[in-house]
């Protein structure tokens, strides 16, 4: 596998991950909609303790629809998301995978919270699509 690395618009946040990722996929959430102010957030799920991540992220947590509690990590400066844990997932950390400096690394393999999509969001009807968060 190659190393994912990526950074904040600003460049004061920056991450390294050469570990494999566990899963990768888009959330259609309403959270996640606010926070990317589009229809989705695509993630890139990973070991807990694999990334380096290099400068002070500022950090924001929330009552998630699953009832999971959700600490999302941004930069204080320019306000890009970068990173996430959720209660649910301990073992898992999570980039954003529009902060890697080769989006194509991204390769999704699923959507959750399918039933919150908004009908302008396109997702590839291929990936399997879950109406909420399914049992992992």
């Amino acid at each position: 596998m190659a190393t994912l690395t990526g950074e904040c618009l600003c460049g004061e946040i920056r991450y390294e991950c050469t570990r494999e990722p566990v899963m990768a996929g888009h959330c259609q959430c309403r959270d996640c909609q606010k926070i990317s102010g589009t229809g989705h957030i695509s993630s890139i799920a990973l070991p807990k303790g694999s990334l380096d991540i290099q400068g002070t992220l500022s950090f924001h947590d929330k009552k998630a629809a699953s009832g999971n509690i959700v600490r999302r990590g941004f930069c204080p400066g320019c306000g890009c998301h970068i990173y996430a844990e959720n209660s649910g997932f301990p073992q898992l950390e999570f980039i954003r995978a529009g902060s890697l400096h080769d989006p194509e690394a991204f390769k999704p393999g699923m959507v959750v919270y399918a039933g919150s999509a908004a009908s302008w969001d396109y997702i590839d009807p291929e990936l399997p699509a879950f109406e909420a968060m399914p049992e992992m």
